[in-house]
């Protein structure tokens, strides 16, 4: 398990899910530098709580809008490499994202791709083996999220920017 680090060796993500025929699917990005599969995450502003940075980063690198959990779901470590090529080791905190609206259009558009996958296959798409683990158990975390928050999500602070079209729920 990841080890719990504060300020500039965190940052926040989400994992954006819809429910559609009754499967759960997971949105995945590929990343600008390498094109491996992730999640949308970044770094914590002092404007927005930890979970509303998340929300907005899955608005602006996959162009996703929703109700986020106001707790981490989990976390997971990873070497993020700087611009200077050095290596970085940083603690990721890791909000359910249940999508209400998929985005026309966002920042980060034509930068990345994004896809929709099952947290099965999620979990095989991903490098960061605490990351995988985490799409393993993600149905069993998100009931569990969803039955102690009980509609106490926040809302993202995207919502109403950008030209949404309703997500398959």
């Amino acid at each position: 398990m990841a080890k719990k680090k504060t300020g500039k060796d965190r940052q926040c993500a989400a994992i954006p899910y819809v429910v559609r025929d009754g499967e759960v699917q997971v949105m995945l990005l590929t990343s600008r530098g390498t094109g491996r599969w992730i999640i949308p995450k970044g770094w914590v502003k002092k404007k927005h709580t930890p979970a509303e940075m998340a929300a907005l980063e899955a608005f602006e690198e996959g162009g996703v809008v929703g109700d986020v959990t106001p707790r981490p779901i989990g976390l997971y470590d990873y070497n993020k490499i700087l611009n200077s090529g050095a290596i970085k080791p940083l603690t990721v905190d890791v909000y359910g994202l249940r999508v209400r609206f998929e985005c026309l259009d966002w920042p980060e558009r034509h930068e990345r791709k994004r896809v929709w996958v099952t947290p099965e296959e999620a979990a095989l798409m991903v490098a960061e083996p605490e990351l995988a683990d985490l799409f393993r158990r993600f149905c069993k975390i998100e009931r569990k999220a969803r039955a102690a928050y009980q509609g106490a999500f926040v809302p993202s602070p995207a919502a109403g920017k950008m030209r949404v079209s309703p997500a398959t729920a």
